[in-house]
């Protein structure tokens, strides 16, 4: 089944009836099979749509087809002819699901718990919040030293309870392993203006904290994919453009943020162009002490941010 600009493959049980929750996960060029496999091996009430967002790897898309095909419960696979990028893509995921409620998660994700989508059910079933984020771990990543300052700057900054979490709800909202109320996503959809890495789910977790309560919970997947010390650099070189629409949509609240205060301090530093990219530089230094390093490119992404404020 397709329409002009995307593919449709259903298992066999995609017709079945209606189901409390769809999962919906969205990838570019990252292998989903490892996530789809832990999932199916819990067969709960629930469906699953996964949307490759323009890979074109057939080889990838052959797997995903088949990994979906084997799945116990609904699921289709959905393959879009281009890139449409996170937030349009994520955006298109909900078109296709048929639950009450959603839970997105990244590609590159690993339930921690046995249980996952039983506990998350549980959830819904007692306490049915709007919107509710179950955190994310680094319990089963790899450890590699070329992923180091990643693995460095997640465990400080994102690996946190519910507990530390719920201080700031609206702060800790991502895509990662996040579930939300149908009436709420459709009265507020991912912003389609966002373009390239970064931002887009922080600011819809801005526009919901305004109307919904947020609840926080520790349900937690592990993110297997982190990135190089150079990868990372280039990813937050993306996120400058969406940092400047987010402070445009809610500046009051972004003006509470480390990054922002930072980056208003460094806009009056001399010397820009010298030092912004001799923070880079140590940052990728392998073999430099990893506090300095994340210290650095902590610096380094707030520099990058000096034009947006």
């Amino acid at each position: 089944m397709t329409t002009p600009d995307e593919t449709l493959h259903d298992n066999a049980t995609w017709s079945a009836g209606s189901v409390a929750l769809s999962i919906l996960i969205p990838f570019k060029g990252d292998d989903p099979t490892p996530l789809l496999a832990a999932l199916g091996r819990e067969a709960c009430d629930v469906e699953l749509v996964v949307l490759d967002d323009g890979t074109g790897d057939e080889t990838l898309a052959a797997r995903v087809a088949e990994a979906v095909m084997a799945l116990p419960f609904p699921a289709r696979f959905v393959r879009l002819a281009r890139n449409v990028g996170r937030a349009k893509g994520r955006n298109r995921l909900v078109a296709h699901a048929r639950a009450g409620r959603f839970l997105f998660l990244d590609s590159d994700m690993l339930p921690d718990g046995r249980h996952f989508l039983r506990d998350w059910l549980d959830v819904v079933a007692r306490q049915n919040p709007p919107v509710a984020f179950g955190g994310f771990s680094l319990h089963q990543t790899p450890l590699k030293p070329a992923h180091a300052l990643h693995r460095a700057m997640a465990s400080h900054s994102d690996c946190l309870t519910a507990d530390c979490r719920a201080r700031n709800p609206a702060k800790h909202v991502f895509t990662s392993n996040l579930l939300v109320r149908r009436d709420v996503f459709e009265s507020e959809a991912f912003d389609e203006g966002f373009a390239g890495w970064g931002w887009e789910d922080v600011e819809w977790g801005m526009r919901v904290a305004r109307r919904w309560p947020i609840l926080h919970v520790d349900n937690t997947a592990t993110h297997l994919g982190l990135d190089t010390a150079p990868a990372m650099a280039a990813k937050y070189e993306q996120s400058a453009a969406n940092f400047a629409r987010v402070i445009a949509a809610h500046p009051a609240v972004v003006a509470t943020y480390p990054s922002y205060k930072v980056a208003k301090v460094l806009k009056y530093a001399p010397l820009r162009g010298l030092w912004r990219p001799a923070l880079k530089l140590y940052a990728l230094i392998e073999g430099a002490p990893i506090k300095t390093r994340a210290f650095a490119m902590r610096l380094y992404r707030a520099a990058l941010y000096v034009e947006a404020v």
